[in-house]
């Protein structure tokens, strides 16, 4: 007699551990630090030194905020705070955190990031007093960080929503730039100290910034001559619309540092040139120089690269 057919148990798939997180600390005196948020926990952070998370700083207040983490949901709550909680720029009384979200209380910026390892909440509370201390006997900046954790877009709409105030340093390899904010409101920027640059386009060129460090200094007591009286909003909406129309030129615009030239002989005509289109040609047999005829252009880089575009495709100029 054949034996009788068994069907086969096929085992459970394996569980997936829920997902661990922590929050890293992006910016401020506790930059590279990083505290384990731990399943079905609640943690309060302030500077109150009976609290979970510990940040000794004049803008945080006692009980600043509660973070409850509940499965693979995380949540943050603003606990009446003086200075108030900020998500991505906006600020909370009570919003629901996901992986790369940008927490902004005092002059920390904190990142959620996906970990393997949470460890204990003791070790990371006694890096971040060690870290805090080494900037006070260092003297590093409070508020400083790196563009590539924080673009300048993210991180200019943190300092509108909470309206802090000083000079913001933003350095790459090549170039030194300074964005003025006087309550959240950009008001002035350079580059290299050149005065002879709009703020507007200097603000905008800064926007495109995509490698380097940032500082935040005090506030400085000076006037400009020419002050930007755009809101911060109005000008990031331009400047990434700007971004997006640069990047769609970018194949046919010569890079910064080369140099133009008149195609000789000149064989398109002048007549068929607008008013505007002249001014650039004319900038470009007087400089030659791209960011030159950039920086003296009196129309946006936008409109002057689609003009210089337009030029070097219809043959009036040349890269040399």
């Amino acid at each position: 007699m054949d034996p009788p057919n068994i069907p086969k148990l096929t085992p459970p798939p394996p569980t997936r551990p829920a997902k661990s997180y922590a929050l890293r600390f992006i910016s401020g005196k506790y930059q590279g630090g990083e505290f384990p948020l731990q399943a079905n926990r609640e943690i309060i952070v302030g500077r109150s030194s009976e609290l979970d998370m510990v940040l000794v700083e004049d803008m945080v207040s006692r009980r600043h905020a509660k973070l409850t983490v509940t499965g693979d949901q995380i949540f943050i709550q603003d606990l009446g705070s003086t200075n108030g909680t900020f998500v991505n720029g906006e600020k909370i009384k009570r919003a629901r955190l996901q992986e790369g979200d940008r927490i902004l209380i005092g002059t920390s910026i904190i990142k959620v990031v996906a970990t393997e390892t949470t460890g204990s909440e003791a070790e990371a509370r006694g890096r971040l007093e060690n870290m805090a201390q080494d900037r006070r006997t260092s003297q590093v900046r409070t508020m400083s960080g790196a563009i590539e954790e924080v673009p300048l877009p993210d991180l200019l709409q943190l300092f509108s929503t909470s309206k802090k105030s000083g000079v913001l340093v933003v350095r790459t390899d090549i170039d030194v730039g300074k964005i003025y904010l006087r309550k959240g409101q950009i008001y002035y920027a350079c580059i290299n100290d050149n005065y002879d640059v709009s703020p507007l386009k200097s603000i905008y060129r800064m926007l495109t910034w995509q490698r380097g460090t940032f500082d935040m200094d005090p506030p400085e007591e000076r006037e400009f001559l020419e002050e930007i009286d755009t809101t911060t909003e109005g000008i990031l909406m331009e400047g990434l619309r700007q971004m997006d129309e640069m990047a769609r030129l970018r194949p046919d615009l010569p890079e910064f540092d080369k140099n133009l030239a008149f195609t000789m002989p000149l064989i398109p005509p002048l007549r068929e040139l607008a008013p505007e289109e002249l001014d650039v040609l004319q900038l470009a047999y007087n400089y030659g120089h791209v960011e030159t005829i950039l920086n003296k252009s009196l129309a946006t880089d936008l409109e002057t690269s689609q003009i210089l575009v337009k030029l070097l495709k219809a043959g009036y100029l040349r890269v040399e």
